[in-house]
């Protein structure tokens, strides 16, 4: 394949391992998986400058003999509420130094604090922030009516303002979205009250049975458009569940029927196109439940895609790896 990209970025690398969202144990180290499977290698070989600043965790819990699902639920919401603060102020950071944030998950809970980065840094330039939520799920659940309680099921309403949430989320480091300007895309798991959540916000959902009607191609181009009209940012949210188990076994809530290669290498390759994506959120990799690194691999040349990877075109020259202590200026 070809490393042709017309957009040279430079791009900002944010792990946040944590699985305290969810309810299987592993996405923690989904950060580290993403790097063993060469993604900073291939972003590099795209032409993109690349700056790696680690990974945001907790102190890991004491030692008991009970399953980390049964630890507190208290304990796990101070874990996503920390992380999600911390996120939203480096995110904000690097977004404020002119530059691509790629967060790398962890479980979707992260999303509170990724996104609310975006959202603090678009209310200052006066620009609408504009989300796709490629996944299995809509993550629009509320502690109401979450029929799990697992916060990687609540990111979404969160974000877009649902009142259930009391005043342990609320702080400067929490940005807000209109639920009009988020699409979801690949959904094929949603729960009766977060459907009608969905439905009475406006919130956009491409479910599987709208791809195979309409087609990738149609879908993504009235999405791309949307957001060209109102000159917003698109931060995009990728999922390893959007994608069918069958090519992404590394997910701790797999649905069967999910995106194929090509569909999910589509809609990558069109945002690349447009050049409307602003940041991006890699999540859900548990590469305790991966097949040798396959859900990993894949999860990279995605993200290579978005990045401009192409199957005929042009060679850039490489450009340089930045480390962290070299990118302490955009913290």
């Amino acid at each position: 394949m070809s490393t042709n990209s017309p957009h040279k970025r430079r791009i900002d690398l944010l792990g946040v391992a944590t699985a305290s969202g969810a309810s299987v144990r592993g996405c923690g180290m989904g950060p580290e998986a993403l790097r063993v499977a060469g993604l900073a290698e291939a972003l590099i070989d795209l032409g993109h400058e690349v700056a790696d600043h680690g990974d945001l965790r907790r102190p890991a819990p004491a030692i008991d003999a009970g399953p980390a699902s049964l630890r507190l639920p208290d304990a796990r919401r101070a874990d996503v509420l920390d992380l999600a603060e911390r996120a939203s102020d480096q995110g904000l950071a690097i977004l404020e130094a002119g530059n691509f944030p790629v967060f790398l998950g962890g479980d979707h809970s992260i999303a509170m604090g990724t996104v609310s980065a975006v959202a603090r840094h678009c209310v200052t330039k006066g620009k609408p922030v504009f989300v796709l939520w490629i996944d299995a799920h809509a993550d629009y659940n509320t502690p109401e009516t979450s029929p799990s309680g697992n916060l990687h099921g609540m990111p979404l309403a969160l974000l877009c303002g649902e009142p259930e949430f009391d005043d342990s989320y609320r702080g400067d480091w929490l940005g807000r979205i209109d639920p009009r300007n988020v699409t979801v895309i690949g959904a094929r798991s949603v729960d009766r009250e977060e459907r009608r959540l969905l439905a009475s916000r406006g919130v956009e959902v491409l479910d599987m049975r709208k791809i195979d009607e309409l087609g990738v191609v149609a879908l993504m181009r009235t999405v791309i458009e949307r957001v060209r009209k109102a000159g917003g940012h698109l931060h995009v949210s990728l999922d390893v569940d959007a994608m069918d188990p069958s090519i992404a076994p590394g997910g701790g809530t797999l649905v069967p029927g999910g995106l194929s290669y090509r569909e999910a290498h589509l809609i990558m390759e069109m945002l690349h196109d447009s050049g409307v994506a602003g940041s991006l959120d890699v999540v859900e990799l548990n590469p305790f439940l991966d097949h040798g690194g396959q859900s990993a691999t894949l999860l990279v040349d995605l993200v290579a895609s978005l990045f401009g990877r192409q199957i005929m075109g042009e060679e850039p020259g490489p450009m340089a790896f930045v480390t962290e202590d070299e990118a302490g200026a955009a913290e």
